[in-house]
């Protein structure tokens, strides 16, 4: 038998990780990718960052960014930056500072705090219909339900647009994708979906100049530091990377806790035995199974990494679903344990949320409404069962999320579970 080509099984390893058939299972796949060098070439004219810390040091390191602006990105060539859907994900520094800086303003602690109340009474009316329902759709019915209540009612967008809002974000999603890996209509699609957007916030950003609310787009509409402001395009990329990154997200890291917790028994056991773990346990789903698998990074300066040197706009693909599955870091990494993050010490920080200035602006968020929806299952169904062995997966890639997932609930004899905070800390019901 001719020994294995080496390059033959590079390109296999690489296909087979983006191929769609195996979206119900990539895993394995990252661990091949790893085992063949923390570097790995592809057909894309892109290497792969295949470890946990490898993937670190890019993430940290702000000298690797998106490059759209300089127009040095391979990443989809040809595309102006003003093109690419999203203000934060196109831009690099001193802009993206700028930017970001002024944003952040919106999303302090005790902000996104003052969303409890409305998240809590969005998932306990998710759930109790659940419950009503015995069996249901958990993506449509309480993995949706939840996300897109809590953005729009942040944004200050009406939710009867939430229809329209749906079609868009999956366009956007599936434009996340490496542009090689789209057909035309796709392209097309993701076009269509950035107009309608901006479009669409256009308008909404019009009518709350003439008459704000006390809604995050009023408020970014207004904020002045020492004379500066969010120009009109500024703000309507904000609002459509917030509403994207609040919903998109958020549902399919929602429906990936279900299932996962749904499959593993003796941890959804544990959590209702001891739900003070609750909050690490949102950690550990994050790690386990996240919702963005890769994401990309363009040299914006010459760099070294693993060995190899990158010259100016050459890219990186990164890892962030197979470096949080990383054995040299997380022991046993394919055993869901929700203990491990908890405790004097904890396991290393995944990268879910990204790392650096990049880091997700929306990242506090997502773990309120993720403890939240967690808690509420665990106070009022006593039994969950998964009745899907083979979900199917939407065709998106670089966010990789349930189509659809059945699952039945039996009510709670247990109903006085006590509440747990976010930092942990349990109250009375």
């Amino acid at each position: 038998m001719p020994a294995p080509d080496p390059a033959q099984t590079v390109l296999d390893t690489v296909l087979d990780m983006f191929s769609l058939e195996n979206r119900n299972d990539p895993y394995p796949c990252y661990h091949a990718a790893r085992e063949l060098g923390p570097l790995v070439a592809t057909p894309f004219d892109v290497h792969l960052v295949t470890g946990h810390d490898d993937c670190m040091t890019v993430l940290s390191d702000p000298r690797w960014g998106h490059g759209y602006s300089a127009g040095i990105s391979p990443i989809r060539p040809g595309v102006v930056a003003e093109n690419i859907p999203g203000s934060f994900i196109r831009m690099d520094p001193p802009d993206h500072t700028r930017l970001r800086g002024l944003v952040s303003k919106a999303f302090t602690p005790r902000a996104m705090e003052r969303l409890r109340p409305l998240v809590e009474r969005t998932a306990e009316r998710a759930v109790a219909s659940a419950l009503a329902a015995a069996e249901f759709d958990l993506v449509a019915d309480l993995a949706a339900t939840v996300p897109i209540t809590v953005i729009c009612e942040l944004l200050g967008v009406p939710i009867e647009d939430h229809p329209r809002f749906d079609t868009w974000v999956r366009a956007l999603a599936r434009g996340l994708d490496p542009d090689p890996l789209l057909v035309e209509d796709e392209l097309r699609g993701r076009e269509i979906a950035a107009a309608a957007f901006s479009e669409y916030f256009r308008e909404l950003v019009a009518e709350r100049r003439a008459r704000p609310g006390p809604d995050l787009i009023s408020q970014l509409a207004t904020i002045d530091d020492a004379g500066d402001r969010l120009t009109e395009t500024e703000l309507q990329d904000i609002c459509v990377l917030l509403l994207f990154g609040g919903y998109e997200t958020t549902v399919h890291m929602t429906g990936n806790m279900v299932l996962a917790l749904g499959r593993h028994p003796d941890q959804l056991n544990l959590l209702r035995e001891r739900p003070d773990l609750i909050p690490s346990a949102v950690d550990e789903l994050l790690r386990f199974d996240p919702p963005v698998h890769f994401t990309n990074r363009v040299a914006l300066q010459d760099r070294h990494l693993a060995g190899r040197d990158f010259g100016r706009g050459e890219a990186v693909v990164i890892l962030v679903a197979g470096a949080n599955r990383d054995p040299r870091v997380f022991p046993d990494p394919d055993r869901l344990d929700v203990t491990r993050f908890a405790g004097p010490t904890p396991a290393p920080r995944h990268l879910a949320f990204g790392l650096g200035i990049h880091f997700c602006l929306g990242a506090q968020l997502a773990r309120l409404e993720l403890e939240i929806v967690l808690t509420t299952l665990l106070r009022h169904a006593h039994a969950f069962a998964v009745l899907d062995p083979e979900p199917t997966y939407r065709e998106t890639l670089t966010i990789r999320g349930l189509q659809s997932l059945r699952v039945r609930l039996e009510g709670s004899r247990a109903s006085d579970l006590p509440r747990t905070t976010q930092s942990g800390t349990r109250t009375a019901p």
